[in-house]
């Protein structure tokens, strides 16, 4: 099977795991330390913005609380996003309100978002489809205008950049995942960014047991008089990161340049491919100045062969999916919303296998096989109506 995405681990990964084993010391520690610090100077902040934490969902959950939401708080997010989104925002008992996203781009504009605020908004979620920035920066600057945090879901997209500002430092919060499908991996993990001090601080508490130090319960806690005692003012969990899956993410993030470069050359490939091909239509192009982790890779078709030609890659080996189930359909939120946008692209989106492990040939299969999917389903159509 030609899956649509898997990690790329290999010697590097497995030695800072065997070192970490013989230091004899797995949970929170110095190499959580050194990973949220390479990671701060990846994205050229400062590294107290940053807590490793246990996966990208936690992350979202935690900015929720950061936020103080409850009953009668709405927060506005595109309905193309993954569903732990809006879990997030109704876990505090706040609504989610989905606003409509570019039928081609999957990413929502600043007048989608002005459209779907409400009197009780109190806070923007975004995500960057596949990795393409969007209104980004137009984004950003509406929300400072309006006075409403911006949540970055940056979970596919840990390389894209405006103008050589990583995405996900726009905002005021952020979320990065490294589960195993995502560009870089560490099996389970996410990191999170909070721009303020203030707050920053606060999610350093809740993130692990409302405790102030983190090293608190660590063997290099240095603390001269009953460090037992434990300062708490808060009512936390557990949801920091630890030395073993940290040491495998500092490997990863090395590797990040050299993974991004093999995925923009699929997607060139698929371009070069696919683009002269009757039916089907190719995803938009970046912007000047803009850079894509090239995350997803998506095709759009006629919506009225998009599935038969997904079932029949899926005869042929060949995994395909589409990302993601709009959220304002999904029973449990009771949305009326109307959103041709994302209805049109929900119809017609396909997304092709991209990932750092798939090599020239299996590329070149990939789009030969789609091609006679799509002339196959294509010349059903035409008959059927003849």
């Amino acid at each position: 099977m030609i899956n649509i995405s898997q990690p790329n681990l290999g010697a590097e990964e497995l030695e800072a795991v065997r070192e970490v084993f013989a230091g004899n010391w797995l949970g929170y520690g110095p190499r959580t330390k050194r990973f949220e610090a390479e990671f701060a100077e990846y994205l050229d902040v400062e590294p107290e913005r940053l807590i490793f934490i246990n996966s990208a969902t936690s992350g979202l959950f935690l900015a929720m609380e950061l936020l103080d939401l409850g009953p009668g708080d709405d927060v506005l997010l595109p309905s193309v996003s993954f569903i732990a989104a809006a879990n997030a925002i109704a876990s505090t008992g706040a609504r989610p309100v989905f606003c409509d996203v570019d039928p081609h781009t999957l990413n929502p504009s600043v007048a989608d978002i002005e459209r779907a605020l409400t009197k009780r908004t109190r806070a923007v979620l975004v995500l960057h489809y596949g990795g393409h920035p969007g209104d980004l920066v137009n984004i950003a600057a509406f929300c400072r205008e309006r006075g409403l945090p911006l949540i970055e879901d940056v979970a596919v997209s840990i390389a894209s950049a405006v103008d050589g500002q990583r995405v996900g430092t726009f905002g005021d919060i952020a979320t990065w995942s490294f589960d195993s499908r995502k560009v870089i991996t560490t099996g389970d993990g996410g990191m999170l960014y909070v721009r303020d001090p203030e707050l920053g601080y606060r999610a350093q508490r809740l993130a692990y047991h409302g405790v102030d130090d983190r090293s608190a319960f660590t063997t290099a806690s240095k603390v001269a008089h009953r460090w037992w005692e434990l300062s708490i003012h808060d009512v936390g969990r557990r949801l920091i990161g630890n030395d073993m899956t940290a040491a495998i993410g500092s490997v990863q993030l090395r590797r990040l340049p050299g993974f991004v470069e093999w995925r923009r050359a699929i997607s060139e490939t698929y371009d070069r491919l696919l683009g002269d091909v009757e039916g089907i239509r190719l995803p938009p192009r970046l912007p000047a100045g803009h850079e894509s982790t090239h995350y997803f890779y998506w095709i759009q078709l006629d919506p009225a062969i998009r599935d038969q030609v997904a079932e029949d890659l899926l005869e042929r080996g060949i995994y395909t999916t589409f990302r993601y189930e709009p959220l304002h359909t999904v029973p449990l939120f009771q949305s009326d919303a109307v959103l041709p946008g994302t209805a049109q692209a929900s119809a017609a989106t396909l997304l092709l296998p991209i990932h750092q492990g798939l090599d020239d040939a299996e590329v070149r299969t990939v789009a030969g096989e789609l091609c006679k999917a799509v002339e196959h389903r294509r010349s059903a159509v035409r008959g059927a109506l003849s």
